[in-house]
């Protein structure tokens, strides 16, 4: 796979407990695939539509406040809106991923492909590390955003 045709985005604050998910989740694709295109992204959410230019698919990884601390979520971004996703209840952002996407779609300037992957988090307090819930999944959802990047592979 080419640099240009996929592309993996962990989002995420490293200084904001569960929310470093994403970057940590990145990470780990990273390792295991060195000729990907790979990102830990820790500025605004709406730098994103410059991020995934030219990727023909995108999996964006991040941390969603829920009530199942460790669960982890597959949403493909399909012709429709979908809708606000539950997000760190204190995010410092100033766009959520979800109005992100709706601006992206309104913009033509989508991916082909997008998959999100979120991960319930527990804390996000500043300076607080991955809760045991959550980190026990980091290596699940590296799995999952792999897999993802095998589909596409057989899609390019």
């Amino acid at each position: 796979m080419s640099g240009g045709e996929a592309l993996v985005v962990g989002l995420g604050n490293r200084l904001r407990g569960d929310d470093a998910v994403g970057l940590e989740v990145a990470r780990l694709v990273a390792e295991r695939m060195p000729d990907v295109r790979v990102v830990e992204h820790e500025r605004e959410p709406t730098d994103l539509i410059e991020v995934w230019e030219g990727a023909r698919v995108a999996i964006v990884i991040d941390a969603l406040a829920g009530e199942e601390p460790g669960r982890v979520r597959r949403l493909e971004v399909g012709q429709d809106p979908i809708g606000e996703q539950p997000s760190p209840t204190a995010s410092t952002h100033a766009l959520s991923l979800s109005q992100v996407v709706e601006l992206a779609r309104s913009l033509n300037r989508l991916p082909a492909r997008l998959v999100v992957i979120g991960i319930e988090g527990e804390r996000f307090a500043t300076g607080a590390g991955l809760s045991p819930r959550v980190e026990q999944v980091v290596e699940d959802a590296a799995e999952l955003a792999l897999a993802e990047l095998g589909r596409a592979g057989e899609q390019l």
